[in-house]
């Protein structure tokens, strides 16, 4: 073990004695592969003997705002079939007449859209996926697009259902078709999951209706509530595949498969389009919190207890894959540790 190998592992399993989560996995490297690796705690506290591991299926959360909806669309991009600054009712018919049509796809990508800040579907639109998506997309602005950055959920969702009418396939085939299958992300998918891989996976938050602490199925309610799959959250995914999708955000001339995305998309992406409103926002990746803008460090987090980190200037890549939802909704000691975790790896 290297010496920055050594001191990851003991900040992770400092934060399994202090009941931050349960267990984590972990992985530095660059484009060339997987360079430290490690895991600690274990998969499920009611059975301690059963130690986390490198296989464990983790509910990435808002990862799959990157690993499913960033992609897509960067791949619509890269075709030329997604123009990024043109207002939406511009080339899409069900927001023409809708305060949504005023905004832009680089708004939503960049949580200036003056959109709602929570998604709270059920109590707003009933339980009909239908009768969702038009909810959604009929909702009135928050605040006029470009006065401030604030995240919110639904920019996620709208993109989603955006990729979809260029498409006409659903957001899990179009993750499928041009993201997990061409990169060889084959343990990565929208749930629910099926009971041998959910044997496999890290339960999350506890759920009094079920009885039990979620396991296989998605903690956010959104998701659960379109059946598993929407651009909010509820993609499942493993520490290897994660591994292969970061090293391909990095290869210096890593191009487009057949309807994929490759290097101008992530260029395209890790740049700071804010301005002077703060927080500073790339596309759906920001810079690492606590780190310099020459440090070149971009970051995006998931509820669950989930994170990836990029850093071209290093050429360096980082992950790491919690479930502290089981503990505990408090970010704060996962953020320390976070922070502690993005300094070992970057340094």
């Amino acid at each position: 073990m290297t010496l920055t190998t050594d001191r990851i592992g003991q900040l992770l399993h400092d934060g399994v004695r202090d009941r931050v989560y349960p267990g984590a996995v972990w992985a530095v490297g660059d484009a060339s592969g997987v360079q430290d690796t490690g895991a600690a705690g274990v998969l499920d506290p009611a059975r301690p003997e059963e130690p986390m591991r490198a296989d464990t299926v983790f509910d990435v959360a808002s990862l799959t705002k990157i690993l499913a909806v960033w992609s897509v669309v960067g791949s619509l991009w890269q075709e030329g079939r997604l123009a990024l600054d043109a207002p939406l009712g511009s080339y899409w018919p069900q927001v023409t007449g809708q305060p949504l049509a005023a905004v832009t796809a680089h708004q939503l990508l960049t949580h200036t859209a003056g959109l709602p800040l929570r998604a709270n579907l059920k109590g707003l639109y009933g339980t009909d996926p239908d009768h969702v998506r038009a909810g959604v997309l009929a909702e009135a602005l928050h605040r006029p697009p470009g006065q401030a950055v604030q995240y919110t959920d639904r920019a996620a969702l709208i993109l989603g259902y955006l990729a979809e009418h260029f498409t006409g396939h659903s957001l899990d085939q179009l993750a499928c078709a041009r993201v997990w299958e061409p990169l060889g992300m084959n343990q990565t998918q929208f749930g629910p999951l099926p009971q041998t891989v959910a044997a496999r996976c890290a339960p999350t938050e506890y759920d009094p209706d079920a009885g039990a602490h979620l396991k296989g199925t998605a903690h956010d309610f959104s998701a659960r509530l379109l059946g598993g799959v929407c651009g909010i959250a509820g993609v499942f995914s493993v520490l290897d595949d994660l591994t292969v999708f970061l090293r391909h955000l990095l290869e210096p001339a890593a191009t487009a498969t057949q309807d994929g995305f490759g290097t101008p998309w992530v260029h395209q992406s890790l740049q700071v389009y804010t301005g002077d409103l703060e927080p500073a926002r790339g596309l759906f990746w920001h810079p690492a919190p606590g780190s310099q803008a020459a440090d070149d460090i971009w970051v995006h987090y998931g509820f669950t207890g989930t994170g990836m980190w990029l850093c071209p200037k290093q050429g360096r890549w980082a992950v790491l894959l919690t479930n502290k939802l089981y503990y505990t909704r408090d970010r704060g000691p996962l953020t320390t540790l976070r922070d502690a975790f993005r300094i070992l790896a970057f340094r």
